[in-house]
């Protein structure tokens, strides 16, 4: 740590503290009276404290230097740790500085240099309150200046730590900025170092600014007044002195410090960090919140956004100062790392700086390129060479190069894409400039293209062809011809090539010739078109510059016919024709149109004349003879020649309308429905055809209109629907294509009386579901009175029936069904005979309680197979019935009586009555129910339950072997079996469910094929007439362990001397138990077998044998049990005799079986008897299983 002594008279160039808080007050440099700056520099990992007045300690951080104010100019004491000392140092400027260093620079070190100190000052020399950032490193007590080692005065020399942060002096007038007044450290730190913002520090206000009489340091009291007063321990005195130029201290700079701390207190708070949104490559919205300043409410904070780069020199540069809340950056660089804070600046003083927020910007497409650069050029290529452009944060895939084909008319045709940064355009005309510029293309787009730049080829100028000259033109074709330029010889071989621009497809010439030849039929034009053609020379790869144009256009062709003629405004002497222009104009737009009539339909004797020539596509035909019939034809002219004629039109002239008719009359007989007229045609001269009659009805009432009831080209006609008895008006007029004529005198004719017309509909009240009353209205004479009505009832129109015949007006219909659609209609009967039925009627009879109920009667089982578990017929009874008819209202629910209990059940036709005793009659009865109320009740039906089922037997097992277990079962004496009582034994399979083994009468069985040692699981069940019994308990029964196999007789082989070598078949291990042998020999007239080996093996060697005696061997197998440790031994071998002689020969080995087996062979009867022997024994072993089963 250095503290920096220096009067107030000097100009100071403080260095900027390292925290981010505000800069120090102007009062604190600028004092008018004997006071002297003392800069306390703290090192990275040191902790400065200072005790203020009331006892508040403060703390503060390296690294960080703090300036304070010396109010006497004097040094304040520091106390340091144990381990550390301090030296004063003065330069040659007079600045004294406060070192305070590890023990071990001046002194062998008493405690590790790796400790972090901690100073003390008095709070005589107090610091800014906003320059302390809260710290929580243990404080060292002040210690008296006895205590202090005299040694840490002692000059010596400034340490090397941070010699950079020494800053020469300068003026400081007015308040610095976070930027001037900040210097990062020398060496860049690995984390960040924490700042406490300002708002959670808890830091009392410091009245050390004001001028006072007496402060105390250790201990040791002086005035501020008196003279001399130094130094803070006795024997470093030194004489006061004032600052050169500075005035005497007054009352007025006392006032001036009381003003100056209370702006200190006016200070602005910390910020939170500032928002980064709306993010683009470009440009970012920063939003900061707003604080409130409590020493100036009503004024408004100005805030400062500072911006600093990470690619830079890392130096903050203020992009927006103001009093709005957010602030959108624009020209950002993409996909750069930028860093943000920002400060609040009230009454020109500027608060702590904000945390950094911290941002990167989008990617963006490529910068453009600079225009390529020519590497190379020949006379028919050119290799361009660029530089990449700055990516923008996504790599660069691709370039385009565009170049105007050298043709001079801006349009660019793209013709390199790819990830080189050069390219070699070939096949180019020599001494010819091309055009090109280039792009960049990235995964976020495609950046603008460069500055267009021209190479040109080498080679001499070009000359220029001749233009091509036209020959002929046609309507759709042209010739040209070209000469061979004079410049060329003979010997080489030229190329033309004919270009045409077509302005209706572009400006763009394309080539329509290429060859060698001196002229070309250019075909496929459109007529009346203008074309310019231009010729281009090639010898080799040289092209020749193009021609002048020629322009040229081809003819017109003639026209087509005119199309859809069409001909209205029809009259009797006049028509008027239109028509289209043709589809094929010739190429020509100026066209005159021919049109031509004829008068006579005979082709023989037609005549056609002019009737209109002119530009015009309609014309009136006037003063023409009315019936007539007419032909007209057009043609079109035009400068080519005239068109041909168009299909021929036929059109006819309207005739004059008729004239009046003879009054109609009566023809035959007049019905009562109907009647026959007829009437003359009018003389319409010499028009006949297209003649038609209109005649109109009408009734003699008031208010009747006439109506047309007949149009057509007969001269009579039948009227009918008419009413009997009644008058109606008729008259007649004739009509054509011209018009109506005039209407004939009027007739009136009567219809003969008829039957009675129409009834109204009747009237159906229904009284109740089984009842209806039909009534209906007396209906009108037809001339005649009606004798009486005709009522017919059905449930359909189908089904009607006659239900009544009379002259009554009302009827009443019985035995009606509940809830059912009926229908009726009446007739009206005279003696003119009987009318038309009326409309037909509905009606619907009410609802009613539902029918009997029938087919009720006792099931075995229930129809749902989820309640047959349940299901005893000892103690429940299965009811089914058939539905009955619920007469219009569904049926809620059955009851069900049996005995003095009703039972009622759902809407089903089944129930299930449980609880009920074994072996009992009850009577039953049922009825259905809905809301109408309940049906009549059923017949009464007769049931008995069954008695209770048998109870299972108790299982034993009589006989156990290692594949088979015979079972028994016993009666039970509380259950009472019968004869017919059969039984059913279950036994658990490998999936854990029961399966039948036995169903039968008998009362043992024996299973087979069991596998040895195995656990099995039974359970059996009784069936008798009263139903199946309950199943019995689970019962378990184990097979036992199988026996060894029986031997084959063993064999012996003689060895040298009197050794033999016994051998026989081995038993693999039976499930995992192991096998042994024992062999046995009975030797000479010794009477039992001697054991003579035990073992796994299955040979054996003897010796040590007698010669010429006779020995038997026999072997057995032994199972040694691994569960039980017991040993299982099988049956004997049958035995081997064998004698030991004295030959080099094998010995012979006979095998006796206790008796000795002499093959024979069988005579064929003997075999049949032994066929018919195995038949017989078979047939009875399947009897005697088949009983078992039954």
């Amino acid at each position: 740590m250095f503290v920096t002594m220096m009067m107030t008279d000097q100009m100071l160039d403080l260095p900027p503290p390292l925290s981010n808080e505000l800069p120090m007050m102007h009062h604190m440099i600028n004092g008018d009276a004997s006071q002297q700056m003392i800069l306390v520099q703290v090192n990275p990992g040191e902790t400065f404290t200072i005790r203020m007045e009331d006892g508040a300690l403060q703390c503060i951080q390296g690294p960080a230097e703090v300036p304070m104010m010396s109010p006497n100019g004097s040094i304040p004491p520091i106390h340091v740790p144990p381990g550390y000392v301090s030296q004063v140092l003065e330069d040659n400027t007079g600045v004294r500085r406060v070192v305070v260093t590890p023990h071990s620079e001046c002194y062998p070190p008493s405690y590790s240099p790796a400790l972090s100190p901690s100073h003390h000052i008095h709070p005589q020399y107090l610091t800014h309150p906003h320059f302390i950032p809260a710290s929580h490193t243990s404080y060292y007590p002040p210690v008296s200046p006895g205590d202090v080692p005299p040694h840490q005065f002692y000059q010596h020399r400034l340490p090397p730590i941070y010699p950079e942060e020494i800053i020469p002096l300068y003026n400081v007038s007015t308040f610095m900025g976070h930027e001037e007044y900040c210097k990062p450290p020398p060496k860049k730190l690995k984390q960040p170092v924490e700042r406490t913002p300002l708002s959670q520090m808890n830091i009392p206000v410091s009245n050390s600014y004001k001028n006072s009489t007496t402060t105390t340091a250790n201990g040791y009291g002086k005035s501020h007044g008196s003279p001399g007063g130094g130094g803070g321990s006795p024997g470093n005195k030194r004489p006061e002195r004032r600052a050169r130029g500075s005035p005497k201290h007054t009352d007025t700079d006392t006032q001036d410090h009381d003003v100056e701390a209370r702006r200190v207190q006016a200070v602005p708070s910390g910020m939170d960090k500032p928002q980064v949104s709306n993010l683009q490559s470009h440009s970012a919205l920063v939003s900061w919140p707003s604080i409130s300043i409590s020493a100036s409410p009503g004024q408004a904070p100005t805030y400062e956004l500072q911006l600093k780069d990470k690619g830079r020199d890392g130096k903050y540069k203020v992009v927006y100062s103001g009093e709005e809340l957010q602030h959108t950056l624009t020209d950002l660089r993409p996909a750069t790392d930028y860093h943000v804070r920002v400060s609040t600046v009230c009454n020109s003083v500027k608060g702590p700086s904000s945390d950094v927020r911290a941002f990167t910007t989008q990617c963006a497409p490529p910068d453009v390129p600079l225009p390529p650069r020519l590497s190379h050029r020949s006379k028919s290529s050119l290799t361009l060479q660029w530089k990449p452009p700055a990516d923008n944060g996504s790599k660069i895939t691709n370039y385009i190069v565009e170049w105007d084909e050298g043709k001079k008319n801006s349009i660019f045709r793209e013709y390199y894409v790819g990830p080189q940064r050069h390219c070699k355009v070939l096949r180019l005309c020599p001494a010819v400039g091309y055009t090109f510029r280039v792009a960049a293309l990235n995964d976020i787009g495609t950046s603008g293209f460069s500055t267009e730049v021209v190479f040109y080829t080498t080679g001499s100028l070009q000359q220029t062809s001749l233009p091509p000259r036209l020959v002929l033109a046609g309507s759709s074709w042209v010739t040209l011809e070209w000469t061979r330029p004079n410049s060329c010889s003979t010997e080489e071989m030229l190329t033309y090539t004919l270009e045409m621009q077509d302005e209706t497809k572009g400006l763009d010439f394309q080539a329509v010739y290429s060859g060698f030849e001196l002229n070309r039929k250019v075909e496929t034009l459109r007529r009346n078109t203008q074309y310019k053609f231009r010729l281009i020379t090639c010898i080799g790869e040289w092209r020749s510059a193009p021609s002048s144009l020629l322009v040229c256009k081809t003819t017109s062709d003639r026209p087509g016919p005119p199309v859809n003629p069409a001909v209205n405004t029809l009259t009797y002497h006049s028509f008027c024709v239109t028509w289209e222009p043709p589809e094929d104009d010739g190429g020509s737009g100026d066209l005159t149109y021919i049109l031509e009539i004829s008068e006579s339909n005979n082709n023989e004797e037609r005549q056609w004349a002019a009737l209109y020539r002119g530009p015009e596509r309609k014309h009136l035909c006037e003063d023409l003879k009315p019936a007539t019939s007419f032909s007209l034809r057009l043609s079109c002219v035009s400068a080519a020649g005239q068109s041909q004629w168009s299909d021929e039109v036929t059109v006819r002239t309207l005739i004059p309308p008729p004239g009046c008719c003879q009054p109609p009359s009566i023809m035959g007989n007049v019905k009562h429905k109907e009647l026959t007229l007829q009437w003359d045609a009018p003389l319409c001269g010499e028009e006949t055809e297209g003649v038609e009659f209109c005649l109109e009805m009408c009734a003699t009432g008031e208010g009747s209109e006439p109506a047309e009831v007949y149009r057509g080209s007969k001269t009579e006609c039948t009227v009918g629907n008419l009413l009997p008895g009644s008058t109606y008006r008729f008259h007649v007029r004739a009509v054509n294509s011209a018009g109506y004529g005039p209407f004939s005198e009027s007739v009136e004719i009567s219809t003969a009386a008829g039957p009675p017309g129409q009834c109204n509909p009747p009237t159906v009240n229904v009284i109740s579901h089984t009842c209806a009353h039909v009534t209906w209205e007396i209906t009108e004479s037809s001339g005649i009175d009606v004798s009486g009505y005709r009522l017919e009832w059905g449930r359909d129109l189908d089904s009607l029936e006659l239900v009544y015949s009379g002259d009554e007006t009302y009827f009443q219909i019985s035995n009606l069904e509940a809830s059912t659609e009926y229908c009726c209609r009446i007739q009206a009967v005279n003696q003119a005979g009987a009318g038309p039925y009326s409309d037909l009627v509905t009606c619907r009879t009410p609802a009613a309680a539902p029918d009997l109920i029938s087919g009720f009667h006792q099931l075995n089982l229930p129809l749902n197979p989820a309640e047959s578990e349940s299901f005893s017929l000892s103690t429940c009874l299965a009811l089914a019935w058939d539905e009955p008819n619920c007469n219009g209202a569904q049926i809620s629910s059955y009851s069900i009586q049996i005995g003095d209990r009703i039972i009622s059940t759902e809407n089903t036709n089944q129930h299930i009555i449980r609880d009920l005793l074994p072996d009992s009659e009850y009577s039953l009865k049922i009825w259905a129910e809905n809301e109408m109320g309940a049906g009549p009740l059923s017949e009464t039906l007769r049931v008995r339950t069954r008695p209770l089922p048998p109870s299972p037997p108790r299982l034993e097992c009589a006989a156990v072997g290692p594949q088979s277990l015979k079972l028994r079962w016993a009666f039970n004496s509380r259950s009472q079996f019968t004869d017919d009582t059969n039984y059913i034994l279950q036994m658990e399979d490998r999936n854990q469910r029961f399966v039948v083994v036995y169903r039968g009468a008998s009362h043992t069985f024996k299973l087979q094929r069991l596998n040895e040692s195995s656990r099995y699981r039974f359970r059996i069940q009784a069936v008798s007439e009263a139903g199946e019994g309950p199943f019995s308990e689970t019962y378990t029964f184990s097979t036992t362990k199988s026996l060894p196999q029986t031997l084959k007789a063993p064999r012996v082989v003689q060895l040298e001397g009197n050794t033999c070598e016994v051998t026989w078949e081995s038993i693999p291990p039976m499930r995992g138990d192991r096998i042994s042998y024992v062999l046995q020999v009975l030797g000479g007239r010794e009477s039992e077998y001697k054991q003579v080996y035990k073992g796994e093996d299955a040979s054996f060697q003897l010796l040590g044998l007698q010669w010429n005696t006779d020995y038997r061997v026999r072997v057995f197998a032994c199972r040694r049990c691994s569960d039980s440790l017991q040993e299982l031994c099988g049956s004997f071998s049958p035995s081997a005799l064998f004698s030991l002689r004295r030959m080099d020969t094998t010995l012979a080995v006979e095998a006796d079986i206790n008796k000795a087996t002499i093959s024979r062979s069988l005579s064929d009867e003997q075999f049949a008897g032994l066929i018919v022997f195995g038949v017989a024994s078979l047939s009875v072993l399947i009897a005697f299983l088949l009983q078992l089963l039954i």
